[in-house]
């Protein structure tokens, strides 16, 4: 599982394997060491919500997503969900929760091994 902040904005992208976790155990976490602190993130399954939500606590981004939603997203070949929420000072905060697709240049050094296939891949 990727995390990604911007402004505004989070990101979360998750990995074949990533995918089949979540749906079989309803949540994902993660953690990031630092020096002095820990930080963690997750994402989960919840009932009684319409859209994703995103919260941190005690260290830890946690991205929700309807259970339905979830398990229609995990099931098909639905790239993403997204949500905005709006923030009590008028603002918003974007959410958005991918599958991770194998990059088509292939830079970075990164293992892509475990990745979706990238549907603008052409051969």
């Amino acid at each position: 599982m990727k995390i990604r902040i911007f402004g505004n904005s989070l990101r979360i992208r998750v990995s074949k394997s990533d995918l089949k976790t979540f749906e079989q155990e309803g949540k994902l976490t993660a953690v990031t060491e630092f020096v002095t602190h820990s930080l963690h993130y997750s994402l989960e399954k919840k009932e009684g919500i319409e859209q994703l939500e995103a919260d941190f606590a005690n260290n830890c981004i946690t991205m929700s997503v309807p259970t339905a939603e979830a398990n229609n997203w995990i099931k098909t070949e639905t790239v993403g969900l997204s949500a905005r929420r709006e923030m009590p000072d008028g603002t918003s905060f974007k959410l958005l929760l991918e599958k991770d697709f194998k990059c088509i240049d292939n830079t970075g050094g990164e293992d892509q091994s475990d990745n979706f296939e990238n549907p603008n891949h052409v051969c």
